[in-house]
């Protein structure tokens, strides 16, 4: 039997913006996906058992693209994701190197063949974070910089979820790169935000900034606006994690300096 764990990603600063070469910083999350694989040498199939996947048709057809890159195998795969799906916290490339590590192993070039083919058009933050497990700065075209950021810097934050997004990551990424050139100030203003982290600067001012600029890039739904409009209302910061969206849910947002207790009831939330 063999397991592997990977855990989430939350990117303090960075969206859109590592994709046109500014620096972003994220941090591993404290909720990941696990695999454990029991191999059957009189099988020769691998059988899949998820739960979360029920009903997700999209994250079955990508498992078994990620299964089919690592090789052939006969036994069975065991997957748990309390990580939210699709909902901006990096589940996707989590459950890509939480199967890769227990099928094929440690072979970090081969994890990142893999990602690169199953996720076209992805930035690398995700797959940096995840694969180190430690807070790194992240800018295209050069290695990841492992950073120190205090350990407390999210204590008592809130990841809200919001509700899947109506578009993949892909989709959003594509509408975004057609119109980088009408974006250049937010894209920018999200590049400075990373400064300001490693500068420690107040992390809710940060936030608030890069709240503005995520919602001129056009990937924040009125109705997380209007959600991280009430936290700003009650002293506090959010911003969206990941790709966002432009309808449907928003996928998480992390909020700080706020209580639970202030964030709208239909809203799940998990405190950090």
């Amino acid at each position: 039997m063999r397991t592997a764990h990977a855990s989430g990603k939350i990117i303090l600063s960075g969206e859109y913006a590592v994709l046109f070469g500014y620096p972003g910083i994220a941090i591993p999350a404290p909720l990941g996906i696990s695999a454990v694989y029991e191999e059957n040498s009189e099988i020769k199939d691998l059988s899949v058992e998820w739960q979360q996947m029920t009903g997700k048709p999209h994250w079955q057809e990508y498992l078994k693209q990620i299964i089919s890159h690592c090789g052939t195998f006969g036994g069975t795969l065991s997957i748990n994701s309390p990580l939210p799906l699709g909902k901006g916290m990096g589940a996707s490339t989590a459950l890509l190197i939480a199967v890769t590590k227990c099928l094929i192993g440690e072979d970090k070039e081969k994890a990142l063949e893999i990602e690169d083919a199953v996720n076209p058009g992805n930035s690398g933050i995700d797959f940096a974070v995840i694969w180190n497990e430690r807070p790194i700065k992240f800018q295209k075209g050069t290695e990841p910089e492992v950073i120190e950021l205090p350990d407390d810097l999210l204590k008592g934050a809130l990841l809200i979820d919001t509700g899947e997004p109506d578009q993949q990551t892909p989709e959003l990424i594509e509408w975004v790169t057609e119109r980088k050139d009408e974006l250049e100030e937010p894209l920018r203003t999200i590049g400075s935000c990373c400064k300001k982290l490693q500068q420690h600067e107040n992390l809710s001012d940060i936030f608030k900034e890069h709240n503005l600029a995520q919602q001129s890039l056009g990937v924040v739904t009125d109705e997380a606006k209007s959600l991280i409009t009430k936290i700003e209302q009650e002293g506090g910061a959010a911003k969206v994690l990941g790709a966002g969206s432009k309808t449907g849910g928003c996928g998480m947002v992390l909020a700080v300096n706020v209580d639970a207790a202030q964030v709208p009831s239909q809203y799940p939330v998990i405190q950090l």
